[in-house]
């Protein structure tokens, strides 16, 4: 069954997207939940207009988060107190709560802490470098310096 989708729809679409999908899939699940329209004669204007709103919501967010982007980078490094052993070596890790933390004192930016990634956990004092991902192609850099507490 051709459908329209009216929301975004994982791993099928975006809004205004014209996809083919299983009758049962569709009318049972999609159409009874608002995420889609059956395609009829007529529909491709109306596909149109939706994909164009999902494009210009899409592109006020992103400058939206480009901004947030911006401000995270500019205001340098983040500096994080830890209890440290010998050798450099910190007891546990720093999480990336710790990091969301640090980040909403520092740059007064609040991010969720799902949105931080580390390629592996920070266990040693030094500087790192965090991805945060904000949204789609928008994943700015922020520099940790992790020290030791007195």
């Amino acid at each position: 069954m051709k459908i329209i989708l009216q929301k975004p729809v994982e791993k099928l679409g975006v809004p205004g997207d014209i996809v083919d999908v299983a009758d049962g899939y569709a009318r049972n699940f999609l159409v009874p939940r608002g995420l889609a329209v059956k395609a009829e004669k007529g529909a491709l204007k109306h596909s149109e207009t939706l994909r164009r709103a999902h494009t210009s919501r899409q592109s006020a967010e992103k400058s939206g988060y480009e901004a947030i982007a911006s401000k995270l980078i500019s205001s340098g490094h983040v500096v994080i107190a830890a209890r440290v052993g010998e050798e450099g070596k910190l007891f546990g890790s720093v999480t990336s709560a710790e990091i969301v933390e640090a980040i909403a004192i520092h740059a007064q930016v609040t991010i969720d802490r799902k949105d931080v990634h580390l390629d592996e956990p920070i266990r040693s004092v030094g500087i790192h470098e965090v991805r945060i991902h904000l949204f789609q192609d928008v994943d700015p850099v922020v520099t940790v310096e992790v020290t030791a507490a007195e």
